[in-house]
């Protein structure tokens, strides 16, 4: 397995739910993380209760605004010189039927979900063929396969995400660059707004961020391309 100590990772969205769950599982590894977030009132909190380690930083950042990732990119090279891993979790879900959702709420889930991991893969990928290689793992979800009413847009973003994943692994693969995704099912974070009380049966973030760091620790010479995790016992119909 490969040693994290001192690899310079990314995690977009990294102030909460799974994407906090991956950063502090990076910082036990020994990695050093820089994380980002749209609400600075949630990202200082959390830089400051994960400081302890002495390896984290943060800035807030729109992922799906592109001269918020060049700034945030000038931000991680002073801070960590480089980047040998990239978590692209941050998302967003806006809800509705086709024409009760309106324009503003469509772009603002494509950007956020979709253009936001091009733009941090498209910087990433030369600072990681600099440093001779990397790991780029977009999280996905499982309604990146199964369509769901009122899912127009947020269907449509981790359709579209799960297709340029597999791209990028393509163009990526002799680069020395793995390209991975994980698809998860129900997660227990209160995404889409919803109270976690009686969520018990969903994915832990924790059980995504151990799968996370368990696929970037895998020798080089593997791949898992893309894993699927669901809770073991869905709540029943």
């Amino acid at each position: 397995m490969i040693d994290l100590k001192g690899h310079l990772a990314i995690v977009t969205g990294g102030s909460r739910g799974i994407g906090r769950s991956i950063a502090e599982a990076l910082l036990e590894e020994g990695a050093k993380v820089a994380i980002c977030g749209r609400d600075q009132a949630t990202l200082a909190p959390a830089i400051r209760e994960m400081s302890g380690s002495g390896r984290i930083v943060g800035q807030p950042c729109d992922v799906g605004r592109w001269s918020n990732v060049e700034s945030f990119y000038s931000f991680v090279d002073r801070e960590l010189g480089g980047v040998d891993i990239l978590v692209n979790n941050a998302g967003v879900g806006r809800f509705g039927p086709v024409d009760q959702l309106s324009p503003d709420a469509w772009d603002e889930v494509i950007r956020t979900n979709l253009s936001g991991p091009f733009y941090f893969s498209h910087l990433a990928v030369p600072r990681m063929k600099q440093r001779g290689g990397g790991f780029i793992l977009n999280i996905g979800s499982l309604a990146g396969k199964h369509p769901f009413a009122s899912g127009a847009a947020y269907n449509a973003s981790k359709f579209g995400l799960a297709g340029f994943t597999e791209a990028m692994m393509l163009d990526l693969r002799y680069s020395n660059i793995r390209v991975s995704t994980i698809m998860p099912g129900s997660v227990q974070t209160g995404f889409r707004g919803r109270s976690t009380s009686g969520s018990e049966w969903k994915l832990d973030p924790a059980a995504i961020a151990s799968m996370a760091v368990h696929l970037v620790k895998t020798p080089a010479r593997n791949l898992a391309s893309r894993v699927e995790m669901r809770p073991s016992k869905p709540r029943r119909a």
